[in-house]
C-alpha cells in the first residue's frame, strides 16, 4: 500500500492554516487513508492505491480542506492553448506506441517539492502504470530543450546521451547494462530492435522512455518551467497518469499548457482536464446507505468531496466529476463519495431485526468428528481432488464403468470425470509413497459425487469417509475393528455387519456395513488385482462409509 509522510508546518501551507498533528490524525482517516504513524510534526498515512492523487500534499490537501468544509465544489482547471508539439515516428509504434505531453510554467518549487514529486511519480508508475509496463512519466526542465520534439525509436548502439545521474555519455544499450534504472527496467524494451527515445528540435535527448530521464534536462530547484510526457502501450492509463500529476502541479501554483501529440494518423490535445459526468439516483445511494437523505443533503455531502452535483429531475442528480478522480468508475462509488461527504462518523450502528446466531452445518460437524476420531485411532488425512479418470476409478478397482458426471471440456485426461467414491484416490496415494515407511494408515474425509442409479441422470454430492491400513500383516479383522471404533463413536447402535461380494475386495473376507437396515458401507482386504494395478506389494484392509446415510 502507498504511503506518503505529511510534515504539519508544510501541509498547513496547503490548506492556509494552522493545523495539529493530533487534528490531523483525527481527520485524515475519514477520507479512507489509514494512520501509519504520527510523531512530534508529521504524520504518515497510508491510502488505496484506487486515491493515487493521495499521493501528492496538494491532492490530500484538496480532499481535507473539503472534509472539513474549508474549500467546496469542483476545482477548476484551465489549460491554455500551448504551441509546443510532439511528433510522433512509426517507429515507436511497435515498442511503445503512445505519449502525451503537457507544459507547467512559473511553478515555484524546492528541494522538498522535488522529492515529493519524485515520490508522486513513483507511486503512479507502480499504481497506475503497473511498474511502467502501462504507462510511465518523464518530469523535465524545459528551458534547455527547444520544441517542436518528436517522439522516435533509434539503433540502441549508435545513439547516447548522459542519462540521469551520470556525467558521461552512453549509449542506450550501455544504459540497458550498466545503468540501475536500465538494469531494473530493461525487460520492457530490450527485445525490440530499437528503443524509444525523446528527441528536441536541436536532436538533443530529453529521456529514453520508460527507462531514464537525461542529465540535460534535470529538474532543480531553481526551475520554473516543466515539461511532462507520459509514455506507454495503453492510452487509458498514460490519460490517468497525466491527469493527476498535471493537476498536483496546477495546485502547486503553476500555469498548464496544452501540448500538440502528431501521430501519423491523428492529432491529440493533451491534457484533457474537463470534468466527466456521471448520474447518481438519490434513492439508489439512501438504499445503499441505509439513510433517509434528501437531494439538497446529498448535493452537500459530494461538494464536501470536491464533486459538483446539479438536479436533474425526478430523484436523479448530475455529478460532475474532477479529472484526477480516476478512482470513480460506477454509480456506487459516487454513494461512497456521499458517505464521505455525509461522515462516516455520523453513521449510527443499529442491531439486526432477526437475532442470528451461527454454527456449523451439521455434514461439518461431522466431518469434524469424525477426522478428530481417525486421527486418534492412528491414521493420516489426506485431501484430493474430487476429479479423477475411469482408469483409476473403475478399471484399477475391478469394477464395472458405470454412469458417471464427465466434464465436457476436461482440461486434462487425468481429470475428466467426478469420483463416485474416495477408495480409489487413496490407492493413488498409497502408490506415489511406495518408497515411505511401513505401515501406512490413511484416510479421507470429503464429497463424492453420487449418481441416481434409477434415473441416471440426477446426481448429488454426499459425504464419505475412506480409509486404507496397509503393511506386512494388514487383514480383515484389524481393518474391522477401526470401522467398529468408528461406529461406536457416531454412536451408530443399529449396526449389523454381514457377509457379502465386492469387486474390490477378497471374497470371503468382504463385508457390508448396515445401519437400520441400510447398506451404509463396505470393508475388507483388497483383492490382490487391485493392489497389482497400483504397484503395490503389502496387503492391504479398506473401508469406505457413506456418513449422510450413517447419521
Amino acid at each position: 500500500m502507498p504511503v506518503i509522510t505529511l510534515d504539519k508546518d508544510r501541509f498547513s501551507q496547503f490548506i492556509d492554516r494552522p493545523i495539529t498533528v493530533e487534528e490531523m490524525a483525527k481527520w485524515l482517516p475519514w477520507l479512507g487513508a489509514s494512520i501509519e504513524e504520527t510523531g512530534p510534526d508529521f504524520v504518515k498515512i497510508e491510502f488505496n492505491p484506487n486515491r493515487l492523487d493521495f499521493s501528492s500534499y496538494t491532492g490530500v490537501a484538496r480532499a481535507f480542506c473539503g472534509l472539513m468544509g474549508w474549500k467546496t465544489g469542483l476545482p477548476e482547471y484551465v489549460v491554455k492553448r500551448g504551441s509546443i508539439v510532439i511528433n510522433v515516428d512509426e517507429a515507436v509504434s511497435d515498442v511503445r506506441p503512445y505519449i502525451l505531453g503537457a507544459a507547467i510554467y512559473n511553478i515555484k518549487i524546492d528541494a522538498d517539492s522535488i522529492a515529493e514529486l519524485m515520490e508522486m511519480q513513483e507511486d503512479l508508475h507502480w499504481g497506475i502504470g503497473r511498474d511502467r509496463r502501462k504507462a510511465s512519466i518523464g518530469v523535465h526542465n524545459l528551458d534547455p530543450v527547444e520544441a517542436p520534439f518528436t517522439y522516435t525509436a533509434r539503433d540502441p548502439e549508435t545513439s547516447r546521451f548522459i542519462p540521469l545521474g551520470r556525467t558521461t555519455e552512453m549509449n542506450l544499450k550501455e544504459i540497458l547494462e550498466a545503468h540501475d534504472k536500465g538494469a531494473a527496467y530493461r525487460h520492457l524494451v530490450d527485445w525490440a530492435p530499437k528503443c524509444p527515445l525523446l528527441v528536441d528540435g536541436k536532436g538533443q535527448v530529453l529521456s529514453m522512455p520508460p527507462i531514464i530521464n537525461g542529465e540535460l534536462t534535470r529538474v532543480e530547484p531553481t526551475t520554473r518551467n516543466l515539461f511532462i510526457d507520459v509514455t506507454g502501450p495503453d492510452l487509458n492509463a498514460i490519460a490517468k497518469s497525466m491527469n493527476i500529476l498535471v493537476t498536483a502541479l496546477a495546485d502547486m501554483g503553476g500555469s498548464v499548457e496544452s501540448v500538440q501529440v502528431k501521430y501519423p494518423t491523428q492529432t491529440i490535445t493533451s491534457p484533457d482536464l474537463k470534468a466527466e459526468q456521471m448520474k447518481l439516483r438519490i434513492r439508489y445511494a439512501n438504499r445503499l446507505l441505509g439513510l433517509k437523505l434528501s437531494e439538497t443533503q446529498i448535493m452537500q455531502a459530494l461538494s464536501k468531496c470536491r464533486l459538483r452535483a446539479t438536479r436533474l429531475g425526478r430523484g436523479v442528480l448530475n455529478v460532475s466529476i474532477p479529472p484526477y478522480r480516476t478512482d470513480i468508475l460506477h454509480e456506487v462509488d459516487l454513494v461512497e463519495e456521499v458517505a464521505i461527504g455525509y461522515g462516516y462518523y455520523q453513521l449510527k450502528p443499529t442491531r439486526s431485526a432477526a437475532l442470528t446466531r451461527s454454527k456449523q452445518h451439521r455434514i461439518q460437524q461431522l466431518a469434524n468428528h469424525v477426522r478428530q476420531v481417525m486421527i486418534g485411532l492412528g491414521f493420516t488425512e489426506v485431501m484430493n481432488f474430487i476429479l479423477t479418470n475411469e482408469a483409476n476409478e473403475y478399471v484399477k478397482m475391478r469394477k464395472r464403468v458405470g454412469r458417471v458426471v464427465r466434464l465436457a471440456n476436461p482440461v486434462s485426461s487425468e481429470y475428466c470425470i467426478a469420483r463416485e467414491n474416495l477408495l480409489p484416490s487413496l490407492m493413488r496415494n498409497l502408490a506415489d509413497n511406495k518408497h515411505e515407511t511401513y505401515p501406512q494408515r490413511i484416510f479421507e474425509v470429503s464429497d463424492i459425487i453420487d449418481v441416481d442409479k434409477r434415473t441416471e441422470t440426477r446426481s448429488k454430492r454426499k459425504l464419505h469417509v475412506a480409509a486404507v491400513s496397509i503393511h506386512s500383516k494388514a487383514n480383515f479383522t484389524e481393518i474391522k475393528s477401526y470401522a467398529e471404533a468408528l461406529m461406536t463413536n457416531l454412536d451408530l447402535q443399529k449396526r449389523e455387519i454381514i457377509a457379502v461380494k465386492h469387486a474390490s475386495f477378497l471374497d470371503g473376507r468382504t463385508a457390508g456395513i448396515q445401519a437400520d437396515g441400510s447398506m451404509i458401507g463396505v470393508l475388507g482386504e483388497l483383492h490382490p488385482e487391485v493392489l497389482n494395478n497400483f504397484e503395490l506389494e503389502n496387503p492391504a484392509g479398506a473401508f469406505e462409509i457413506n456418513l449422510e446415510k450413517a447419521i
